[in-house]
């Protein structure tokens, strides 16, 4: 069939030069040894999660910040698993978060086999470790000046009727709650109107946002300051593509607020924006190439909880424009110190500023934290302390043009050695994201580790690009299987045209709204690829379309409505299918259901064509549920995938058996 005409071996030939052998699968399997560190707000001690060994859950170890060599306490919430993220509340209580699995299978879109819980460090105690028997609540603020007391929020029902509304927009109710004695007081209950309300760290309600039902219409509301007025100052409706998110009250003009918004540009700005008058004041930062990102706090979030230092925007790289000069000094300080600094960022400060937890991370470096106390800099650990930065692969921001003459970005991340390299494409989910190299990515590091480039292209729909680059995946409808699709293969033939890429080795593999485009791909009639993996790949826009029509509101459905009508229809495409394809799906997928495989697959069998499935048990959607035994198979089934079942050639030798 279509194997014998693939014309070469897609990545089953190593390169002709490469610095060391490919680092074994269970090195890239393994999820983080170390994520979370996370300071005391003292600065004596250090909390951070671990795994100790391959395939086990995390633990939380304690340390003693003057004495890194001692043995940490650990704690263990089995059978729960541990979540990153431990939020110190005083100097001997912090919280986290723990989930366990409290079902076999999915209950249907977006619901997932999950359910979590807050659990409580308390030193204090005779028996420190709690679960906190509430309803699962998000921490809005730790309050520095109320002992014991932090701000909390807990998703509330939705009245009959309003079923629909999206969670984005679902009431909260807000408490006052006690580390210490367990004990909470209601602040106040949100409601349609006012479903998210922000707060700054005295407790005080200073903005909101909700929805309004009958006019289709976002709503936002602010508070006077010493008031418990709510007053309306912005509403726009659904169907708009514009950005407006108050951020904060801006701290020099009274009544005004830090909107991150477009205000009829293209590209999003910072804005101070007059609420009592109801009108943009004046623009704060703002950019022509890409869209701003949004501020950062001052690092001191104990001394200086309300105070905004800069903010940021991404393009080859994420930077930082300050607008404190002494936060300034202090980042290009650390930048000297860390080594292989990239992205640098204090993810902890003592109360008096004198200890910092710091860390670095970027595409050659998968997290690696340090401690700053007493003018010592230590380092603690790195998340994968085994995987070494000069082996690892740079990545470079490339620029090239669709063939309607669109301008298209992307990342390529290129292997150690000689090119040109087997070239695999790897689009983004989403589709509506924005997607940086500020962190690493262990799939793009995995393929180019064993010899192959990766493009991933940032095609028209992206976010950060701008407002029109947004809305050019909808001109024509939906551009999805059309000119998105053309926009990855135009990546690819730029790679080829520059002497970069093989154009007899190239594939595309991706994941969600990725695997759509691989499945896409591999049934073009212009065919540059010599196979294709599709990972919980959504195989019938109309089906998918469905669960956004009857079961969410507001600006994601329509979006994701956009998206699938009329988008190109893998399911009705198989019979144009020219090229091997690995298909992988979880069997517990909540945001693209296992019937879409089980709908393909079914076709693939009635047209008699030829694939490989990989079945991930247990999986979701999302990474968080990508555990070892997951990681193994799927990586392995890659490697083997592309080394023997993508025009192997006879003594081509495996890229898995390297």
């Amino acid at each position: 069939m279509y194997r014998q005409g693939c014309i070469a071996l897609l990545l089953s030939l190593l390169v002709s030069e490469v610095i060391a052998d490919p680092y074994p699968l269970d090195y890239w399997a393994r999820r983080s040894a170390v994520t979370g560190v996370s300071l005391s707000p003292d600065g004596s001690k250090f909390a951070l999660t671990r795994i100790l060994e391959r395939g086990g859950n995390p633990i939380i170890e304690l340390y003693d910040s003057d004495n890194l060599e001692a043995e940490p306490l650990r704690i263990d919430s089995s059978p729960m698993e541990i979540l990153p993220g431990i939020r110190w509340i005083d100097d001997d209580v912090f919280l986290f978060n723990a989930r366990q699995q409290v079902r076999d299978i999915i209950e249907g879109f977006n619901q997932g086999v999950y359910e979590y819980q807050n659990v409580k460090y308390d030193a204090s105690k005779k028996n420190p470790i709690g679960r906190i028997r509430q309803d699962f609540f998000s921490v809005e603020e730790v309050l520095p000046k109320k002992k014991n007391k932090i701000l909390i929020s807990i998703q509330e029902g939705i009245p009959d009727g309003l079923q629909a509304v999206s969670s984005t927009i679902r009431p909260r109710s807000y408490w006052e709650y006690d580390v210490k004695t367990n004990r909470r007081k209601l602040l106040m209950r949100g409601k349609i109107a006012l479903g998210n309300i922000q707060f700054d760290s005295d407790g005080n309600a200073t903005h909101a946002f909700g929805y309004d039902v009958r006019t289709d219409e976002y709503t936002y509301h602010w508070r006077p300051k010493g008031t418990t007025e709510w007053r309306e100052m912005y509403r726009q409706h659904e169907d708009s593509f514009e950005q407006f998110y108050p951020v904060a009250p801006d701290p020099v003009a009274e009544n005004h607020f830090l909107v991150m918004a477009h205000n009829g540009y293209d590209k999003v700005g910072l804005w101070s924006f007059d609420a009592e008058n109801q009108k943009f004041s004046e623009v704060l930062y703002r950019r022509n190439d890409v869209d701003s990102s949004f501020p950062f706090s001052h690092s001191n979030r104990l001394s200086n909880s309300d105070d905004i230092a800069g903010i940021t925007w991404c393009k080859d790289k994420c930077h930082r424009e300050f607008f404190d000069a002494q936060e300034a000094a202090l980042y290009r300080q650390l930048e000297e110190l860390i080594p292989n600094a990239d992205q640098v960022r204090i993810s902890g400060r003592s109360r008096d500023g004198n200890t910092l937890v710091v860390t670095n991370s970027g595409p050659r470096d998968p997290g690696t934290y340090y401690l700053i106390r007493k003018g010592k800099v230590s380092k603690i650990s790195g998340a994968k302390p085994y995987l070494e930065h000069d082996q690892l692969a740079k990545v470079e921001y490339i620029t090239y043009k669709a063939r309607d003459g669109e301008e298209i970005n992307g990342y390529v991340t290129v292997p150690n050695g000689e090119g040109p390299f087997p070239l695999v494409v790897m689009p983004h989910g989403g589709p509506y994201v924005s997607e940086t190299v500020d962190r690493f990515d262990e799939w793009s590091q995995m393929l180019a580790n064993n010899g192959y480039m990766v493009l991933q292209p940032q095609y028209r729909g992206s976010q950060k690009y701008g407002l029109d680059f947004y809305k050019s995946a909808f001109i024509n409808g939906s551009e999805a299987g059309r000119a998105m699709q053309d926009d990855k293969d135009d990546g690819a033939l730029y790679l080829v045209k520059q002497g970069l890429a093989d154009p007899n080795r190239m594939a595309m593999f991706g994941w969600s709204y990725g695997g759509y485009a691989a499945l896409i791909a591999a049934s073009r009639e212009d065919q540059i690829y010599q196979c294709v993996i599709a990972g919980a790949a959504v195989t019938d826009p109309d089906m998918q379309m469905d669960y956004y029509r009857y079961r969410i509101e507001g600006s994601a459905k329509i979006e994701q409505l956009t998206t699938w009508d009329g988008a190109v229809s893998p399911i009705k495409e198989v019979a144009k299918i020219n090229v091997p394809m690995l298909i992988v799906h979880g069997d517990n997928d909540q945001r693209v259901p296992p019937e879409h495989f089980d709908k393909y697959i079914a076709e693939l069998d009635r047209a008699g064509i030829d694939y490989q499935k990989l079945i991930l048990e247990g999986a979701d959607h999302f990474s968080n549920t990508l555990f070892y035994h997951h990681k193994i198979a799927l990586y392995e089934s890659i490697l083997e995938f592309f080394g023997n079942d993508c025009g192997s050639m006879s003594g081509g030798a495996s890229l898995a058996n390297r």
